[in-house]
Formats: C-alpha cells, sequence, structure tokens
C-alpha cells in the first residue's frame, strides 16, 4: 500500500484534464463509479471551485445530471462553497462516508484553500483511508497534488499533497501544455503532469502503476525528459 501524507492508501486516485462532462468521459468516470463499488455507490460532489462567480450551484447540478445519466443512484453535490461551510460537520460528515468524491473544475486557488487543513478535507481523508475513490477535474485535480499552479496570479502553492512532488497541467492538448516550459525550467523537482481535455488517470493498475481513460493522453515533464502516454497504456509517476 502506498502512503500519503500519513494516510494508507486503501482507495483510489482519478484526476482528469478537463471537459469533464461530455464525449469520452464516461469511460473514466465509468471506472470510477466501478472502484467505488458500482452504481449504488454514494456519490458526493464538492463545486467550491465554481463558487468565486456564483456558478457551483448550475456546476453542481450538472455534475449530479452526469453522473445519474450514467447510471449512478445516490448523488448529491453538497454545499461546500467557502471556509465555514468546509469547517461544517453537516456537509463533512457525508463525506466521511461517500464512496466516490469529485471535485469540479474552476478557481484552483480557491477550492485550494478552502479545503486546506478544513474538515470536509479531513472527512475526505477518512473516506480515502477507507477505499473511497477521490477525483477532480481540471482545478479539482490540480489541487490534490503537492503543488498547484496559479495561473491568475501566475504562482505554485501547496496542495493537499495526495500525490507528492507532483503538479498537474489540465487542458493541456489546448492551453495547458504553454505553463510547461517555464515551469519546468523553474521547479526541475516538481513532476509536471500534463492531462488532456476528456482524459483521466486513474491509480487502478499494478504495482503503483496509473491507466489512462478517455479520448487524450498524459505528458510527463521531469527532469527534462518529457514522454507521453495515451488512452490504455500504464504508466508510473
Amino acid at each position: 500500500m502506498n502512503i500519503s501524507r500519513g494516510y494508507i492508501n486503501m482507495g483510489h486516485l482519478l484526476l482528469e484534464g478537463g471537459a469533464e462532462f461530455g464525449g469520452r468521459m464516461r469511460e473514466p468516470d465509468l471506472r470510477a463509479i466501478e472502484l467505488a463499488g458500482g452504481f449504488k455507490a454514494t456519490l458526493r460532489i464538492i463545486p467550491t471551485a465554481a463558487a468565486p462567480d456564483n456558478n457551483h450551484r448550475r456546476a453542481g447540478t450538472n455534475g449530479v445530471r452526469w453522473f445519474e445519466g450514467l447510471g449512478a443512484r445516490d448523488v448529491i453535490s453538497l454545499p461546500l462553497i467557502d471556509k465555514p461551510s468546509a469547517n461544517d460537520e453537516e456537509i463533512a460528515e457525508p463525506l466521511r462516508h461517500a464512496k466516490l468524491i469529485y471535485m469540479l473544475g474552476g478557481y484552483t486557488h480557491y477550492l485550494g484553500q478552502t479545503l486546506k487543513n478544513s474538515l470536509a478535507w479531513s472527512a475526505i481523508m477518512d473516506a480515502y483511508q477507507n477505499g473511497a475513490v477521490i477525483a477532480g477535474s481540471s482545478a479539482g485535480a490540480m489541487v490534490m497534488c503537492q503543488f498547484y499552479y496559479d495561473p491568475s496570479a501566475g504562482q505554485i502553492h501547496e496542495g493537499l499533497n495526495l500525490i507528492p512532488d507532483s503538479l498537474v497541467l489540465p487542458h493541456h492538448d489546448t492551453f495547458g501544455k504553454r505553463w510547461a516550459p517555464r515551469l519546468a525550467k523553474e521547479n526541475p523537482d516538481i513532476k509536471l503532469i500534463g492531462i488532456d481535455e476528456e482524459t483521466g488517470m486513474i491509480d487502478d493498475g499494478e504495482n503503483n502503476q496509473w491507466n489512462i481513460y478517455g479520448r487524450g493522453g498524459v505528458t510527463l515533464y521531469r527532469r527534462g525528459h518529457v514522454e507521453t502516454h495515451k488512452t490504455g497504456q500504464a504508466f508510473s509517476i
């Protein structure tokens, strides 16, 4: 078993590159549902990253509609939109018992700072330790790593550290790849993980390897080397 931030990794992680509710995203999301225990598994959506522009209700509703369309039967978007709600036990408790927790995209730094050291994040870690799948798309995937890039400020911040020494570049096939040259040069010890849109990577392979699902691929930047992996391929980070 892997050890991450002192927690026993008994669950799985799903990181997606964006454009999460359409096209080929059925593949990684159906795999996540399978790993969570099937269509009856408790699925909770976190719309926090969409809260700064008051888009969290619409985004959460879209998420519920998407996963119900895939066949999930117990899907709720939680009103986790700021630091007070992140420390509300009535919101944290459903996360503690969820089997699939999905963080939507939006404002990366807002999401990271809202969850960091919160009761909700502690509950998510309890769920992860007990076998839950923790998933995120775009900003949701970014904050899962030890570091995340805040494009609005051009700065790197400490993330939630589910994946040590790493930083996700979402939307890699559209604009995320433009961040790579500077970030790789200025941070040679950090592994950059470029994930294409409509693409997800899950740590469900043998020997701690990751598998790719969806339309595109994953590009790794580490110590001056660039590796590209496509759907159906396994790789390690």
